[in-house]
């Protein structure tokens, strides 16, 4: 079952686990993969789950299953984690250099899902936010390895030029381990 956001629903920074969470009502909370050092002042403190917030999510909840076969939970658990990735990070610069160019031009809207290549690897991303130049993506992969030194795990993101966009194989459904 997915969840609808109501009107009680709250951001706040988790200080037990050091990141990011939703409070989905009196008991349950959800948490974010995004601590501290990346996040905009105002999702350290008690901030409204308001309505563009609202839109945002369900336009995922919506667009995510039409895309990648996944369960209710996964859906849910993407939609959450990209809301935030989407208003609550602090602005990033591209970092095109870790993945190959694709030969392909392609229409980047939030909640599409693309490739990334890098190092042989293939990796599923969400787009989040999309400017002009370049797109913030969020990993939907267990991980990607950039470099010797750096690994992406799932629900990172990361800004590219919308070249190193890949588009997935048309009528092929991608699944996700969340």
């Amino acid at each position: 079952m997915l969840l609808m956001p109501q009107k009680d629903w709250q951001w706040k920074y988790n200080d037990s686990y050091g990141v990011l969470s939703v409070s989905l009502g009196s008991e349950i909370e959800f948490l974010t993969a995004y601590k501290a050092k990346s996040l905009i002042p105002d999702a350290l403190s008690r901030t409204e789950f308001n309505i563009a917030h609202a839109k945002f999510y369900m336009n995922l909840l919506d667009r995510l299953p039409k895309s990648l076969a996944l369960t209710d939970a996964a859906i849910v658990q993407i939609a959450l984690n990209a809301t935030a990735a989407h208003f609550m990070l602090t602005p990033q610069m591209p970092k095109s250099w870790f993945f190959e160019p694709s030969d392909v031009c392609v229409y980047a809207e939030i909640g599409k899902v693309f490739e990334l290549r890098c190092q042989k690897q293939r990796s599923l991303v969400l787009v989040v936010e999309n400017t002009l130049q370049a797109t913030l993506v969020m990993l939907l992969s267990p991980e990607c390895v950039l470099s010797g030194a750096k690994t992406m795990m799932q629900f990172d993101t990361i800004k590219v030029m919308h070249n190193r966009l890949h588009p997935l194989r048309a009528q092929r459904q991608q699944v996700v381990a969340a």
